[in-house]
C-alpha cells in the first residue's frame, strides 16, 4: 500500500494513508498518515467481535472522524485494502461512500466481504455464502465470536452496504478469487486482477547454499521446503507430518514458521525453524530446496510459491484456491488435495530430473511476472483510468 502511495507521487499524485492507530505498526513512508482511532476502540471492537460477533461494527467515532479528514482531502479516488481489522465500522464508511461519487477500488484478500462472519471457507466445505449466511460452521475462528452467532444478519448488513456504492472497482489477486465473487452478492460489480508481486532484487536465486545447510545441520540432504507464518492444518501441517513417515533417509523436510511447541513434537526427519533470521537467509533456503511444497487447503493467491519460483526453486502445492495460478509446467506440479503421495512423488520426479533443470525457468517466469514494480503501475493505471473518464 505504501509502495503504491508513493509511485503514484512520483507521478504527481498525493498519496495518504489511513491505518489501525491502535493496532498497526507503520514502517517510515513518504505518504501522509491517518491513524484511525486508538488502543481503547480496538479493545472495545474486539469485545464487540468476541461476545456479539459484530466484526466491523464498532469504532463508529473512529470511523466519523476518518470521514471528515476524507471528506477535508477531498480525493480522486478511495483505494481499499483489509477493513477487518479491529479499527472500522463499514457500515459508517459505505454509507458515506455510497453518497460521496469518487471512484473506490477495493483489494480483497480474503473472503470475508461476502461472507457472514468468516475469512476463508474452502477447508469447511461451506458455501452458504452463495446465496444466505447462517449458522456459521467457523464462528469460533477468525474473527472468532464465543456466544453469538450473527453470520445471517452479518450477511445482509454486508450485502446492503459493499452494494450501495456505484462506482466501485473490485481488484482481486487471483482468478479464483475473481470467480468466487462473480457467485456472491457482488457478481454485479466491474472487477480487475491485479496478481501480487514480490522484490526481485531480495529473492533471486543463490549460488551457494553451504552456511545455510550447516547452520541447520541438513548436510547434503535433499530439502524440501516448507513455510507458512501460522502451521495449522489448513496451512498442511498433518500433511507434512504424513510425508515424514514417507521419506528416504537421503531426504529432509524444513519448515519455517513453526512454534516453540510445534518445534518439540516434530519427527526426526523434519527440521522445524521458528524464524529466518533475515530474507537473505530465506531466499538461501528457498535456493537449497529441491522443490518448496505448499500443502496449503484454503488460499487466495500464496507469495511463498512466488518467492520460492523467484529463486529457482520449483514449487509442488494442492489444487488450492489460488494457489496454481504461478506454477507452470515449467515451475512446478499441481496435486489434488490430501494426496500426500502425490506431492512427495512429485518433489522426486523434481530430483530424478535435477533442480537445475527448472532454475532458469523458474527464475524468467519470476522476471515476467512477480516484479512487484509492475504490478504497482497496474494500480496507477486502474486510478488514472477511473479519473479520466
Amino acid at each position: 500500500m505504501q509502495e503504491i502511495g508513493e509511485l503514484a507521487m512520483a507521478n504527481g499524485w498525493e498519496s495518504y494513508v489511513a491505518y489501525s492507530g491502535g493496532r498497526d505498526g507503520v514502517k517510515p513512508c513518504k505518504s501522509k498518515l491517518m491513524p484511525v482511532g486508538g488502543k481503547l476502540d480496538v479493545a472495545f471492537h474486539g469485545i464487540l467481535t468476541r461476545l456479539f460477533d459484530m466484526h466491523g461494527l464498532g469504532s463508529r467515532l473512529a470511523t466519523r472522524k476518518l470521514i471528515k479528514d476524507i471528506k477535508r482531502i477531498s480525493p480522486n479516488v478511495i483505494q481499499i485494502h483489509n477493513i477487518h481489522g479491529y479499527f472500522l465500522n463499514y457500515k459508517v464508511l459505505f454509507d458515506y461512500l455510497a453518497k460521496a461519487g469518487m471512484p473506490v477500488v477495493w483489494t480483497v484478500h480474503d473472503c470475508w466481504l461476502f461472507t457472514g462472519h468468516c475469512y476463508h471457507y474452502a477447508s469447511v466445505g461451506c458455501n452458504k455464502w452463495q446465496s444466505h449466511c447462517h449458522d456459521c460452521p467457523q464462528k469460533n475462528a477468525f474473527p472468532a465470536s464465543f456466544w453469538l452467532d450473527r453470520s445471517k444478519k452479518n450477511f445482509e448488513d454486508k450485502k446492503a452496504a459493499f452494494t450501495s456504492v456505484p462506482n466501485m472497482t473490485i481488484v482481486t489477486v487471483s482468478e479464483w478469487m475473481k470467480n468466487e465473487m462473480s457467485r456472491s452478492f457482488l457478481k454485479d460489480c466491474t472487477y480487475q486482477v491485479i496478481h501480487n508481486g514480490i522484490d526481485l532484487s531480495v529473492f533471486d536465486i543463490q549460488p551457494d547454499d553451504k552456511k545455510v545447510r550447516e547452520k541447520y545441520g541438513l548436510g547434503d540432504k535433499h530439502i524440501i521446503l516448507g513455510l507458512a507464518s501460522i502451521w495449522s492444518k489448513e496451512k498442511g501441517w498433518d500433511d507434512f507430518m504424513e510425508m515424514s513417515k514417507m521419506l528416504n533417509e537421503d531426504e529432509v523436510i524444513v519448515m519455517v514458521g513453526v512454534t516453540e511447541e510445534q518445534q518439540k513434537r516434530l519427527p526426526e526427519n523434519v527440521v522445524g525453524i521458528r524464524r529466518t533470521e533475515n530474507v537473505r537467509q530465506l531466499a538461501e533456503l528457498y535456493s537449497a530446496a529441491v522443490a518448496f511444497v505448499n500443502p496449503t487447503w484454503q488460499d487466495n493467491y500464496p507469495t511463498v510459491n512466488l518467492e520460492s519460483i523467484a529463486c529457482g526453486t520449483p514449487v509442488v502445492t494442492y489444487r488450492t484456491g489460488g494457489s496454481i495460478e504461478a506454477v507452470t509446467e515449467k515451475t512446478g506440479y499441481v496435486v489434488e488435495q490430501g494426496d500426500v503421495k502425490g506431492l512427495l512423488e512429485a518433489v522426486r520426479e523434481i530430483e530424478r530430473k535435477g533442480n537445475l533443470e527448472y532454475k532458469a525457468d523458474c527464475r524468467a517466469h519470476a522476471l515476467a511476472n512477480f516484479r512487484k514494480e509492475d504490478r504497482y503501475a497496474d494500480y496507477l493505471k486502474l486510478y488514472e483510468n477511473l479519473t479520466t473518464r
